[in-house]
Parts: structure tokens; C-alpha cells; sequence
């Protein structure tokens, strides 16, 4: 039986990574990749799973639900998820490091003699910027369910998580999936480009210039025709209102 210690704050980060990656409904000890991590860790599936559950009770859309979280929630997490607020890229890198290390633990990488291209700190930043847009990208997409929240598409192929702030704007919001929507590639593009947006209801607003039906050709049903829809709201890490309103005035293009 594992033994019953104390969790790290390493340990910590990783839960959180857990819980940003596995779908809600799948934070159980039946789970393969708790049961995986639970073996990493040298602790039980099922005080794996309770410690990602924990999280949910800091979230604000759950807690609107009234889930008011378990007993054994400890002061890590909060730190670790108040925090991820005020800085999800660093927060993300630490929980990607802190699993890396995990695995590396477990299985020692081969050694590969490959010149870097550039110095240590370059190649430290793309490690770092990896981590970050990997977590970003898969907290998104988890939190949708792996569909566009705008049209239901369900190819992962072609979803990308879109950042709403964009990530030259704020650092501080690189990671944080509630700055983040699940789009298919041709709203993600629109939307990067400020041709389309939503409003405080999370309802599509479409910039006049994608007036012209003969440039939109086939498409226009996809983009002009979904003038007003509401976007589909996840089950966690809600877009931002801040963050909608910073796109409106900044990067949507009215006409």
C-alpha cells in the first residue's frame, strides 16, 4: 500500500495539471491516467483522484453549482490556484516541469549528443514556452469537451484554443484557460483577426467588412449566418468577461 505522507507542493502542482487535463466526470481512481500517476507518485488512485476533485471546490462555476469541495483540501491548494490566477504561465511551466521530472524519475532519458542551436537561454524560453502553450492548449480543449463551443465540431485536428487577450498581450494570462475558447481553425482565425467576436451574453458578433457574400462564397453561413449564437459554455474555466471585453475594444474590427 502507498504510504500516507504529506503532499508536496510538487505534488501539488501536478494534482492541479490533473485536474486541468482530465475531464470532470473522470477525476476517479478507475482512471487509467490516475492510476498511472498514482504509481508515479507512489500514492493511491483514489487519493490522486480526491486531490484533483479539490480544485473544483475553488472553482467559481462550481461552486455556483454548490459543489463545496472535500474535507481534506489543504492550504497547497489554494496556493497553487490563487496563484495560477495572478500568473498562469508561470504556475503551467511549474506543473509541466513537475510532472516532467516525474517521468524522468521513472525512466531516465537516453543520452543524445545534439548541438543546441542557440545559448542556454533560448533554449530554456522555447522549453518554458512548449510547456506553457501545451497546458494552455489542453485545458481548453478539455474544459469544451474537445468541441467548438461556437459550432460543435469535434476534430481535434481542427480546434484550436484560442486566447482571447492574446499571448503577446499578457503574460500573465499565457496559461489561464478562462482567457481561452475552443474554436474550430476558421473562427480561431476570424477571431485572432478581429473579424469576429462576442459580446457579454457570449453571443457572435460578426464585423461588417465579412458583409460581402461573394467573398465569403460558401462559407457565409458559417460566419455571417451565426450572427447571435451563444457560444457553449464549459464546465469549467468560463471565458472571462474581462478578458471579451478587452478583445472588443481592442481587436475586433467593427466595420
Amino acid at each position: 500500500m502507498a504510504e500516507r505522507r504529506n503532499w508536496t507542493l510538487e505534488e501539488t502542482l501536478v494534482a492541479f495539471r490533473l485536474y486541468c487535463y482530465t475531464p470532470f466526470g473522470k477525476l476517479h481512481q478507475h482512471n487509467p491516467d490516475i492510476i498511472q500517476l498514482a504509481k508515479l507518485l507512489g500514492r493511491t488512485p483514489s487519493a490522486v483522484g480526491m486531490k484533483a476533485c479539490n480544485f473544483a471546490s475553488l472553482d467559481p462555476l462550481h461552486q455556483a453549482r454548490g459543489v463545496v469541495g472535500l474535507k481534506n483540501r489543504g492550504p497547497l491548494e489554494e496556493q497553487v490556484w490563487n496563484r495560477f490566477h495572478e500568473n498562469s504561465e508561470a504556475v503551467a511551466e511549474e506543473a509541466e516541469s513537475a510532472y516532467e521530472q516525474l517521468l524522468l524519475a521513472e525512466e531516465p532519458p537516453k543520452q543524445v549528443d545534439i548541438q543546441p542551436p542557440s545559448g542556454p537561454t533560448e533554449v530554456t524560453r522555447t522549453v518554458q514556452a512548449r510547456r506553457v502553450q501545451g497546458f494552455f492548449r489542453t485545458a481548453v480543449l478539455t474544459s469544451y469537451g474537445n468541441r467548438c463551443a461556437l459550432t460543435g465540431l469535434a476534430v481535434p485536428a481542427l480546434l484550436n484554443a484560442s486566447h482571447i487577450i492574446p499571448w503577446s498581450v499578457s503574460h500573465e494570462r499565457r496559461a489561464d484557460p478562462s482567457n481561452g475558447i475552443c474554436l474550430n481553425a476558421l473562427h480561431d482565425r476570424a477571431f485572432d483577426r478581429g473579424l469576429i467576436t462576442f459580446d457579454n451574453e457570449l453571443r457572435l458578433v460578426v464585423s461588417q467588412s465579412l458583409n460581402n457574400a461573394n467573398q465569403l462564397g460558401i462559407l457565409a453561413d458559417e460566419l455571417t449566418g451565426l450572427q447571435g449564437r451563444r457560444l457553449h459554455v464549459p464546465e469549467r474555466f468560463a471565458p472571462s468577461i474581462d478578458s471579451l471585453a478587452h478583445h472588443r475594444e481592442h481587436i475586433f474590427q467593427a466595420v
